[in-house]
């Protein structure tokens, strides 16, 4: 066995919906060696099978599924998997990750990456047993729900335990935000990956693996693996995570100012104490739920039995959930937002974006750019909770209003107007932290190289900084000061370095909750887990330079495809040029003069061309990647 074997399945399945082609290919070497594996060897073939004339929703853009090295391992959250194509959404680099179990099936069934190109004739979906795979009509499953779809195939498979990734009428209906859903409540969300299912035909992958993983070092990898746990289960986030997951932040967001409301017009929403996560586990929660191995358990079954929504059944929602069906709709009824949770959920929505067009439609109600006869007769007043789970329905099958806010609300403003204020960059919504008061987040924020978004470079350092101080000072020499989320100084290392591990967490197949977000694993154990399980023995320094070799490749797919520029990178109008309104950031904006300072430092520490944001010849030779310059 190669000694790189270890760990990887060691192939990419390769299929074509068009031809019916279905090959398997070893997986390169050199592509193990430079981005590791998941979401970094994805950008490597995103960017090798794709131009600037790839159309997203056409049949050569490539739908790209990858799990990491360690994913489906011991190593604790190794459940998550990457979703990759170019994203209908923002036209730029897509990519969306998930969790549950359907991404170790897939390394189970022998396939690190699954490439899906052309485009069926008919509904299909894809079978995957091992080496057995074939594609099959799911012309009785076109228009069904995620959940139903699900239930059918493993009706029809008779496999109870296979792993279900599929899409819903969204996905159908090429709604620019569509979302992949797996376990029936774990979505592959951003980005619009979904829409690219749809435009292919295909309507779900199912997949039953039965081979094991083998690890190059077992009895290295069990230690490092229990000293993983160990320090999870000991960081000072460990009980607050387990116990609310990511529902805590609607409490700290509140508290510190940063709960985007009424489309971000606010940063403090007055009914946001019926929204906090201790009362969603209070009265909805039934138990706790943790994807594959892992170690936290942040999730959980909710029910509602009394009221208008009573019945409603599902899992989350996650604090992002929450916000943008919650907060920015100025909505706080819980549970309708439980209600909206589980529908974006069996539709197949992005609730972030789903959240931030309603939000932005109810500011263009609100200001008579939407008027009631654009909604046959009906109100979306703030916090009409009622018309929120009405539209996410119209969204999902394109009808009336539906059809234009399917488009996202950057393209939709386009056509009506309210591009004022869109909150989004390089045509993706933002998430739930307005940022004129977390000054490095509005850095992360503005930069990713899939639009607005948090995931690329999520920097809980500068929210939480007296809890991980030490570490600060430990990973980046930086000395914290009071309120250091509304400075603009060392926010560029400290984003470059969020970023640079956040693709080797995403690479690996790990959780950000424990990988780097919360921070209770650290640079060195992602080192001594790669080591032992795979034989890939590298320094601390080697491993962030792939971190930063995948960002950069990411960076050239959007300049490539868009002309991604300086321009792309700065924040929204709204948060540059209007204050806080309310809250304990009260008075707090963007600054052009500080924020442009804070992103001339960031293309300095990158290199990239202080005009342009390109990265220079130098760096790209540097990275090893100066043969993809365009």
């Amino acid at each position: 066995m190669n000694k790189l074997q270890y760990g990887y399945a060691g192939k990419i399945l390769w299929i074509n919906l068009t031809s019916g082609e279905i090959r398997h290919e070893k997986l390169p070497e050199e592509l193990k060696r430079s981005y590791l594996g998941q979401s970094g060897v994805n950008a490597k073939l995103l960017y090798d099978l794709t131009d600037a004339a790839t159309d997203p929703l056409g049949p050569d853009n490539p739908l790209i599924i990858g799990v990491g090295p360690l994913g489906g391992t011991l190593a604790p959250c190794s459940g998550r998997y990457t979703v990759t194509a170019l994203s209908p959404l923002t036209g730029i680099f897509g990519d969306s990750n998930s969790g549950g179990h359907f991404g170790p099936e897939l390394k189970y069934a022998g396939y690190d990456h699954l490439v899906i190109t052309g485009k069926a004739p008919e509904p299909v979906y894809i079978w995957i047993n091992d080496d057995t795979v074939k594609i099959k009509s799911a012309a009785l499953l076109w228009g069904k729900t995620t959940w139903e779809t699900e239930r059918e195939i493993k009706l029809q498979l008779g496999q109870d335990t296979a792993q279900v990734a599929s899409i819903g009428p969204a996905g159908e209906n090429l709604v620019k935000f569509a979302a992949i859903i797996n376990n029936l409540c774990r979505a592959a969300a951003r980005t619009g990956m979904g829409a690219v299912m749809g435009s292919k035909n295909l309507k779900a992958i199912a997949v039953k693996g039965t081979r094991g993983i083998t690890v190059k070092d077992p009895d290295k990898f069990l230690k490092t693996v229990h000293k993983c746990e160990e320090d999870i289960l000991n960081d000072p986030m460990y009980e607050v995570s387990s116990t609310l997951g990511t529902t805590a932040i609607t409490g700290l967001a509140q508290m510190l100012g940063f709960l985007p409301t009424k489309n971000f017009q606010l940063s403090a929403f007055e009914e946001a104490e019926s929204l906090r996560g201790e009362i969603l586990l209070q009265k909805y929660a039934t138990k706790h739920k943790g994807c594959f191995n892992c170690a936290v358990s942040c999730s959980r079954f909710y029910k509602v039995t009394e009221g208008e929504y009573a019945g409603t059944v599902g899992e989350g929602p996650e604090y992002e959930s929450i916000s943008a069906l919650a907060s920015k709709c100025g909505n706080s009824n819980l549970p309708s937002v439980l209600k909206a949770n589980t529908l974006c959920n069996q539709l197949g929505l992005d609730t972030i974006s789903t959240g931030n067009v309603i939000a932005w439609a109810m500011e263009c109600f609100e200001k008579g750019i939407i008027k009631t006869s654009d909604l046959d007769g009906e109100s979306l007043n703030w916090g009409n909770h009622q018309m929120i789970n009405k539209v996410i329905d119209l969204i999902a099958h394109r009808r009336g209003i539906g059809d234009l806010l399917a488009e996202g609300s950057y393209h939709a403003a386009t056509k009506i107007g309210g591009l004022d204020f869109v909150i989004h960059s390089k045509g993706m919504d933002y998430p739930a932290v307005d940022v004129r008061g977390t000054k490095g987040m509005a850095l992360s924020f503005a930069v990713s190289p899939r639009g607005g978004d948090h995931l690329k470079g999520l920097p809980l350092y500068e929210v939480a900084p007296e809890i991980y101080k030490d570490d600060i000072k430990e990973e980046l020499g930086i000395e914290i000061t009071p309120e250091y989320w509304k400075e603009y100084s060392s926010k560029a290392k400290m984003m470059i370095w969020h970023e640079n591990w956040h693709c080797i967490v995403d690479s690996l197949g790990l959780c950000k909750l424990e990988g780097i977000a919360l921070k209770p694993l650290k640079p060195k154990h992602f080192r001594d887990l790669l080591a032992a399980g795979t034989g890939l023995d590298m320094t601390i320094e080697e491993l962030e330079l792939i971190g930063e070799r995948i960002w950069n490749l990411e960076r050239l797919i959007g300049i490539r495809t868009r002309g991604i520029n300086r321009q792309h990178d700065l924040p929204p109008r709204r948060l540059m040029e209007e204050p806080i309104a309310n809250g304990p950031n009260k008075g707090e904006r963007l600054s052009a003069e500080d924020y442009n300072k804070m992103l001339d430092e960031y293309y300095q520490r990158r290199g990239w061309s202080m005009e342009t944001g390109y990265p220079t010849l130098e760096t790209l030779k540097r990275l090893g990647i100066e043969n993809e310059r365009n």
